[in-house]
């Protein structure tokens, strides 16, 4: 039958890995969070399309929606689509059914894992300890950041966590937020591990950009948890007049978390738009660019929320209360001042006007 100009035809859209996490999440609730990891790589659900192949927006959906239920779980989700992304990009695939995965790329001062190679195929010994190891005590595997003997440049390896040479100190993670993490020093002694592309190939990849992009997303999904209380609270009150004193104060707070949202949500949207269009490029300035646009968001719309809420929901809503404890936490790994002047440096590199419309 013909379709008139005024009505559109619907057409069936096969169901997304957003819609299938958005129906899974909440009955995981419950379970531990490396559980609700290993569920989800176990659905086929924490296997995402890779950056810059057309659906960037898609994975960072995925990302965004995961952190909406909970910020520990994105943390790992995040660490294990990402180590399958690098995997990939660096013609590494390693991953089999049943692992989980990591992403260890942090150095802390005067602390480096060595690598000794080991004969030939890419075979290779760890020693020395490494920090800030999300996952550690809920994941089967981990990519990682170490150092071969005379080089001045970072070389992946993979690492099967199983191994008895390897010590967990849980001591040293004494956070609030993000306490259900599972975070560790990671100690290795003689452990077997598989070298991974190059020395330098992590951080000079275009897909290193591509997945420092990607924590915005999480980010924003993060803050969406919090800003829900908000947006529940004004939908309670939409009877209400608007010179209601309590109306009015918070429409004022909601109408500012809106706009910083959207404008958030748009960064996100172009950037992935972007990377798509230029998958090879460098996308140091998008990263960092939306990146500093959801942490500000983040830090505007919790206090947005909470001043026109008050503390009953850190006091008596759960899920609130832990996004807001987790979220300060998460968005710590931006940079800051040091981010904002590093993309100065790269925009003002470039030949182009910046900010036309």
């Amino acid at each position: 039958m013909p379709v008139s100009p005024n009505r559109q035809a619907t057409i069936p859209r096969p169901p997304t890995t957003t819609h299938a996490l958005a129906a899974a999440l909440p009955g995981m609730a419950t379970l531990p969070i490396a559980a609700q990891l290993r569920h989800l790589a176990g659905q086929g659900l924490a296997h995402l399309p890779q950056p810059g192949t057309g659906s960037t927006l898609q994975r960072w959906q995925a990302l965004s929606r995961v952190a909406q239920h909970s910020l520990a779980l994105a943390k790992l989700y995040e660490g294990h689509t990402d180590a399958l992304a690098i995997l990939h990009e660096l013609g590494a695939d390693r991953s089999r059914a049943g692992e989980t995965w990591a992403m260890w790329a942090a150095e802390a001062p005067g602390q480096r894992v060595q690598v000794q190679p080991q004969g030939g195929n890419r075979q290779a010994t760890l020693s020395g300890a490494k920090a800030w190891c999300s996952g550690a005590q809920g994941v089967s595997h981990a990519l990682l950041t170490a150092w071969l003997p005379g080089e001045d440049q970072s070389q992946l390896v993979a690492v099967d966590l199983s191994h008895p040479s390897i010590r967990m100190d849980t001591g040293t993670w004494q956070a609030v937020g993000m306490a259900d993490t599972l975070s560790a020093e990671v100690s290795f002694d003689g452990t077997p591990a598989v070298l991974v592309g190059e020395p330098g190939d992590y951080l000079h990849r275009p897909g290193f950009w591509h997945g420092g992009a990607g924590i915005a997303a999480c980010w924003y999904g993060g803050t969406l948890a919090v800003a829900d209380a908000l947006y529940r609270g004004m939908r309670g009150m939409r009877g209400m007049p608007a010179e209601h004193l309590g109306h009015a104060y918070r429409a004022a707070a909601f109408g500012k978390v809106d706009r910083v949202l959207a404008g958030v949500a748009a960064l996100l949207h172009g950037s992935a738009d972007w990377i798509d269009a230029h998958p090879h490029a460098d996308a140091m300035a998008v990263a960092l660019r939306v990146r500093q646009a959801a942490e500000a968001g983040a830090r505007c719309v919790q206090d947005e929320t909470g001043r026109a809420l008050g503390a009953t929901p850190y006091c008596r809503d759960a899920a609130f209360a832990r996004a807001a404890a987790d979220l300060p936490v998460f968005i710590r790994q931006s940079h800051g001042d040091r981010d904002d002047a590093a993309l100065a440096r790269a925009v003002l590199a470039q030949e182009d006007y910046p900010w036309a419309l």
